[in-house]
């Protein structure tokens, strides 16, 4: 079976090693039987969109996410609408996450307008939010239920009440640095500010991803995998925010 997933302007929202999470995606598909496929999708009207299983949209600064809001918004917004309605999953890290939501203002006040994808607003701010991040998060059967990653960004993102968290802060400053949560979820998206990259430290969040968008399909359990290593990094930082 084909395991496609789809990778938003890798050109440009491409910051803090996330590539690590496309590769991660792409091979645990592989390890389980799957014909993994990757689509790069740039700026212009992207064809065969409606094939991806998960999309990732990556990071970028102020000057890159002012290169893609309008190509978001005039050809990608459509096919990522109809894609998540059917079942289709979208990891979107910082900038991605910012741009799926409601607006990102800047510093300056100049506003870019997301698609409204998913029910967040993001105004940056004076501080720079920088270092680990650990989260513990809720998602039904994800074991364990911590998540870990490193953020590096100035947006303040606040959620609607469509969207609930990715997960509460146990370490870092998450969403805003004031109401303790970190990213979103919003049907078949997540949103999350954890770079570093985030899916090599976290397989059981790959899987959560890859099952999900796969259910349309018919596979509703994927084989387990030898996850010894990425656990122990996982581990390593769980243990260095117990010793903060």
């Amino acid at each position: 079976m084909r395991f496609t997933v789809g990778w938003l302007y890798p050109d440009l929202m491409n910051i803090y090693g996330d590539r690590g999470n496309i590769l991660t995606l792409l091979q645990r598909a592989r390890w389980r039987g799957f014909d993994p496929k990757l689509l790069e999708l740039g700026r212009g009207n992207a064809k065969e969109m409606e094939d991806v299983d998960v999309f990732f949209f990556g990071g970028g600064q102020d000057r890159e996410q002012a290169l893609v809001y309008e190509d978001l918004l005039e050809f990608k917004q459509p096919p990522l609408e109809r894609a998540v309605a059917g079942g289709a999953q979208i990891l979107a890290v910082c900038g991605g996450y910012q741009l799926l939501g409601h607006y990102y203002q800047t510093f300056e006040g100049e506003r870019f307008p997301g698609i409204g994808l998913i029910d967040v607003r993001t105004e940056a701010g004076k501080q720079r939010f920088i270092g680990d991040v650990v989260i513990e998060t809720d998602i039904a059967g994800l074991t364990p239920k911590t998540l870990v990653g490193f953020e590096n960004h100035s947006g303040r993102t606040f959620l609607g009440p469509k969207a609930r968290p990715l997960g509460r802060i146990v370490l870092g400053h998450g969403n805003n640095g004031s109401d303790g949560m970190e990213g979103c979820i919003q049907g078949g998206v997540i949103g999350s500010y954890l770079h570093g990259s985030l899916l090599p430290k976290n397989p059981h969040l790959a899987d959560h991803l890859i099952r999900a968008a796969l259910r349309r399909r018919g596979v509703d359990e994927l084989s387990r995998l030898d996850d010894s290593a990425e656990m122990s990094a996982h581990e390593q930082i769980l243990q260095r925010a117990e010793r903060r």
